[in-house]
């Protein structure tokens, strides 16, 4: 995919296509500030870290796999029942397929937004999954801070700014969940709900096994 080089920040770039113009503008109408602008920071994180790793990636399939990635937390999107990590991805692979990206290409971004919250595998995978992965957890959790410069940590956050971030994602994770909290059984969502819903009971992965239909 071809991309020009607009918006040029610590070095990294949004690419200036269509699909990516049109990504934009759908975050924008249908998702937060909030949201928006972490997606923005996971998105040039994640390109950051790309190129610390020496890892060759597609900008445009990045930048939409980053910009979809929490979409399944709003109200528009979080009717399924099912993950929100789903739900985000899904919604990336209709959009993209609108778009006439090959299956390929769809699948990679599919796969990047389901696992984003799913520690350990997307590290090993194609590049556009282990940098969605590795860009929230920079933004998140902070996870590998220094290997991003100051200056360009600097620049990034001036373009998209971090007020109270951490409280803000912890309640909209909360929010786009809490309807659903079968969801997070095995997964790094239980830890949010176990704050933030009043009786909420994480499901126990020994209690499910020893209580099966299963005799021994």
């Amino acid at each position: 995919m071809t991309t020009t080089a607009t918006n040029i920040k610590a070095g990294m770039y949004v690419p200036d296509t269509k699909v990516a113009r049109e990504a934009t503008a759908l975050v924008r109408d249908t998702a937060g500030e909030l949201i928006y602008h972490h997606s923005r920071r996971v998105y040039f994180f994640g390109s950051l870290q790309g190129r610390n790793r020496n890892l060759s990636f597609d900008p445009e399939l990045l930048y939409v796999a980053a910009m979809f990635h929490d979409l399944g937390l709003g109200e528009r999107f979080r009717t399924s029942g099912r993950r929100f990590e789903v739900d985000s991805a899904d919604e990336a692979r209709r959009f993209l397929q609108s778009h006439g990206v090959p299956d390929d290409s769809v699948r990679r971004v599919w796969t990047a937004i389901a696992l984003h919250t799913t520690p350990g595998i997307p590290e090993f995978m194609e590049p556009e999954v282990a940098l969605v992965t590795a860009g929230v957890e920079y933004d998140v959790l902070g996870i590998g801070y220094a290997d991003i410069s100051a200056a360009e940590r600097e620049e990034i956050v001036a373009l998209h700014p971090r007020p109270d971030f951490k409280m803000r994602i912890l309640g909209a994770f909360a929010d786009g969940i809490r309807h659903k909290p079968e969801t997070t059984f095995g997964n790094v969502k239980a830890d949010v709900l176990q704050h933030y819903l009043p009786g909420f009971e994480r499901g126990d992965f020994v209690r499910t096994i020893l209580d099966s239909p299963w005799a021994e």
